[in-house]
C-alpha cells in the first residue's frame, strides 16, 4: 500500500491510516467541526501520527471523501468478478445508497473543506460515471436489463435515493426503491444471447 505521496508504507502505518479514515467518516458524518483531536483519540492514535498523515482539516476531508468514492468505484469489477451481471449491478447500487447516505453526513465538512482548498464541488464524480457504465456495459452484454439505459438514465433513476431523510430508517427505504429501480431496469431485457449456428 502507498501513501499519496507514491511512497511505501509499513503495514502499521498503513492500518493507522485507515483506521484514522474510518473514525474520521463517523465524526465528520455526526459534526463537521469535530475536534481532529477527538478523531485521533478515537483512532487510537497520538496527534503526531495523526498530523503527519493529515496536516489539516481540509487534507483529512477531501482525503475521507476520495477513499469512500475509491471503494465504491473499485467495488465494481469486483463485483463483476464474482456475481452474475445483474447481481453485481444491484449489491452496487446498495453499497451507492450507503455511500449517499455517508456522503449526506459529510457533506457539510466536504463543502468546507472544498471551499476552504477552492478544489471541484464534486471530487469523485467522474470515478462513480465510469463505475456505473462498467456495470451497465456488462449488463449490456449479458441482456439483463433493458438495451437503451444510459448512465444518464440510471442517474437520474437513483437520484432518489440522495432524497432519503436520514433520521428515518433509511436503509429499508433504500432497499425498496433500489428493488423497484433494478425491477425497471430488468423489464424488457433481451434475456442472453443465444450461440450462433
Amino acid at each position: 500500500m502507498e501513501s499519496r505521496n507514491n511512497v511505501p508504507q509499513r503495514s502499521d502505518a498503513q492500518r493507522n491510516r485507515e483506521r484514522i479514515l474510518e473514525v474520521a467518516l463517523v465524526e465528520l458524518s455526526r459534526s463537521a467541526d469535530v475536534p481532529l483531536s477527538v478523531i485521533a483519540k478515537k483512532a487510537g492514535v497520538g496527534q503526531a501520527t495523526f498530523y503527519r498523515n493529515f496536516p489539516d482539516r481540509e487534507a483529512l476531508v477531501l482525503e475521507v471523501h476520495r477513499h469512500e468514492v475509491q471503494q465504491l468505484t473499485n467495488s465494481a469489477a469486483e463485483l463483476l468478478k464474482t456475481r452474475e451481471a445483474d447481481r453485481a449491478l444491484r449489491e452496487w447500487m446498495d453499497r451507492l445508497a450507503y455511500f449517499a447516505m455517508a456522503k449526506a453526513g459529510l457533506s457539510d465538512a466536504l463543502r468546507q473543506a472544498t471551499r476552504a482548498t477552492g478544489g471541484p464541488e464534486r471530487p469523485g464524480y467522474s470515478l462513480v460515471v465510469d463505475a456505473i457504465e462498467l456495470l451497465l456495459d456488462a449488463n449490456h452484454e449479458a441482456g439483463t436489463i433493458r438495451p437503451e439505459v444510459t448512465v444518464d438514465d440510471f442517474l437520474l433513476a437513483i437520484a432518489g435515493v440522495w432524497q432519503i431523510d436520514l433520521s428515518g430508517d433509511w436503509h429499508s427505504q433504500a432497499t425498496r426503491l433500489l428493488d423497484l429501480i433494478m425491477d425497471g431496469l430488468r423489464a424488457g431485457a433481451p434475456g442472453p444471447r443465444q450461440p450462433g449456428p
